[in-house]
């Protein structure tokens, strides 16, 4: 009797739990199906405000691609860039990874006082040098100008106390050190760290942002005033206008972290304006401003200032005595040289990444007095496009 009893449980069990994964088995189906049909009608996006990036697009198809492994690597990360509510799922990725205490994502880490921090890596010898020889071929194009080179430490050196302790992270004091020391002797270096440093309590850096803030940029103008002899202004003289608190920037579009407390932005605009004209050369363009409010209704609100990046910029001031500067640079000079239109009657604004003509004509033609060349320390020595 005992063993028909336990013959029938053991049918019974064994009938639940070929029921049981039937029906795991359905709705595992039905779960991927209804995935299928909603990527099917999700709308091809063509870029990710959320990663400040294009995404990938449906590649096309043709045999030769097929054969030779070609459209399935495509196919792939189209799927990847076009899965459905896709910034939702990277979302959840990060913050259980911060729930199991990792504070590492896409090589940014979470600081222990919330600031997104991007670590530096040191280049090898020979690219270093290549980056430095780049500095003093733009200076060799300015042979009458006086040349001053700015390079800027990030959060990785100012706020490096507050990095993880596992986080892999080079110097970039001795980055700042190694530069002087193979700088052409024309170039006067402009050494910011210690400014930076003694300010670093201070919202001087976006904590979602690898951008420095227009507080961080103005101390930087005012030691920079020292080295270029002209007689910076106190804060008092600007009215500090907080133009949005609504900023999330390019570090937390790449590491994915969400729930972050957004950063703000400020713009120091003298108390007595004065008229000037911004003439966007490569566009046939000329506003009365050097910000574009329109920006901030963008992912990338940093661009307030000129509106991004672009090839040359001529700012005409009108500030007597007909001085004139060339500004070689990338992003980080953005927010640092509307302190400078007080200084200038006219300032050349030139991004190597998207100027293709002859720098020293332009020296040339225009009578350039001065060349300030100004790159933050991790972009120059790590992004392949300076």
């Amino acid at each position: 009797m005992d063993l028909c009893n336990s013959l029938e449980r053991r049918i019974v069990l064994k009938k639940y739990s070929l029921s049981y994964k039937y029906l795991l088995g359905i709705l595992m189906g039905t779960y991927i199906l209804v995935l299928v049909f909603l990527n099917m009608i999700t709308p091809i996006k063509r870029f990710s405000e959320t990663e400040n990036r294009d995404l990938e697009q449906r590649p096309a198809f043709s045999f030769d691609n097929l054969f030779h492994g070609r459209f399935t690597k495509e196919y792939e990360k189209y799927i990847e860039d076009q899965f459905f509510i896709r910034d939702m799922w990277i979302g959840i990725k990060t913050d259980c990874e911060r729930i199991l205490l990792k504070n590492e994502s896409n090589g940014v880490f979470l600081s222990k006082n919330n600031y997104l921090i991007q670590s530096f890596l040191m280049p090898s010898d020979q690219n270093f040098k290549a980056k430095i020889d780049t500095i003093n071929q733009i200076a060799a194009q300015a042979p009458l100008a006086n040349k001053y080179l700015m390079m800027v430490p990030t959060t990785a050196e100012i706020l490096k106390d507050d990095l993880p302790a596992y986080a892999p992270n080079d110097s970039e004091s001795a980055a700042i050190k190694k530069t002087k020391e193979l700088l052409d002797k024309s170039i006067t270096f402009v050494d910011v760290s210690n400014t930076l440093t003694t300010k670093k309590n201070e919202y001087i850096f976006y904590r979602n942002d690898h951008h420095w803030t227009s507080k961080g940029a103005y101390y930087a103008y005012n030691e920079l005033s020292k080295y270029m002899g002209f007689k910076a202004h106190d804060e008092s003289y600007y009215n500090i206008k907080d133009v949005t608190d609504d900023f999330l920037g390019s570090l937390s579009s790449k590491s994915g972290y969400q729930f972050l407390k957004p950063d703000s932005i400020d713009l120091y605009i003298p108390k007595h304006e004065k008229s000037y004209s911004v003439d966007y050369l490569d566009l046939n363009k000329v506003t009365d401003s050097i910000y574009d409010m329109k920006s901030l209704q963008t992912k990338d609100k940093y661009n307030v200032f000129f509106g991004g990046n672009f090839g040359l910029i001529k700012i005409t001031t009108h500030v007597p005595g007909g001085k004139k500067l060339l500004v070689v640079k990338d992003s980080y000079a953005n927010s640092l040289i509307p302190f400078l239109m007080d200084h200038y009657s006219e300032i050349y604004v030139v991004d190597p990444r998207y100027y293709e003509d002859d720098l020293s004509k332009l020296v040339r033609t225009n009578n350039i007095n001065d060349l300030l060349i100004l790159y933050n320390v991790n972009t120059f020595y790590n992004d392949a496009s300076y």
